[in-house]
């Protein structure tokens, strides 16, 4: 989206258009649930956050400046109340952050489901998934924002620099020690295909 569309979605939202406002939704919606979960311990937490960062977009339009794009504008609000939620959230672990399988996005596994061809490759996909998701856990807080961002959601790095509030060089240097972070603890995966 370029500064004239950005513009023109922004005026549509604060003349209240509820087309604009869905339509921001639809984009932007999973993604944001996504990288949620790289500050909070679970799905329920996620989308309470999403929810309450769409609460603050509608709340903050009149004052959003265009210093940068909406989407770096919402992802800002959803990082920042995300981020206070998973320090809540550190302090004390719930029951419900204990899940198991069952507890997976039926949309998830429906996708992950038609990727695989045999049970093995499921069970493998599986098994490397959990890896993945432990080692993204492991990381330190804004290497594993900076890998969301980047790699999963496929960001640009002066969005992600805006977005985290981080300096071009300093961006790199997150994103290159998270990934060989993932690198290594994935490492017994290459060695083992």
């Amino acid at each position: 989206m370029d500064r004239r569309d950005d513009s023109d979605l922004v005026t549509r939202l604060r003349r209240g258009d509820e087309e604009a406002f869905i339509t921001l939704i639809d984009e932007h919606h999973a993604a944001l649930r996504r990288t949620a979960l790289v500050f909070v311990s679970t799905p329920a937490s996620a989308e309470e956050v999403v929810q309450d960062t769409w609460v603050a977009v509608l709340d903050g339009l009149r004052s959003f400046a265009g210093r940068s794009s909406i989407k770096t504008w919402i992802y800002r609000i959803l990082i920042n109340r995300a981020k206070t939620r998973g320090l809540r959230e550190a302090r004390s672990v719930p029951v419900s952050a204990i899940r198991g399988d069952d507890d997976l996005d039926p949309a998830d596994a429906a996708e992950r489901m038609d990727d695989a061809s045999t049970p093995t490759e499921l069970l493998l996909r599986k098994e490397l998934a959990a890896e993945l998701a432990e080692a993204m856990l492991g990381l330190p807080e804004r290497q594993r924002a900076v890998i969301m961002l980047r790699d999963a959601l496929g960001w640009s790095p002066e969005d992600v620099c805006t977005a985290l509030a981080v300096n071009e060089t300093n961006q790199r240097v997150l994103l290159h020690r998270a990934r060989s972070r993932l690198r290594a603890s994935l490492e017994h995966y290459r060695a083992a295909g």
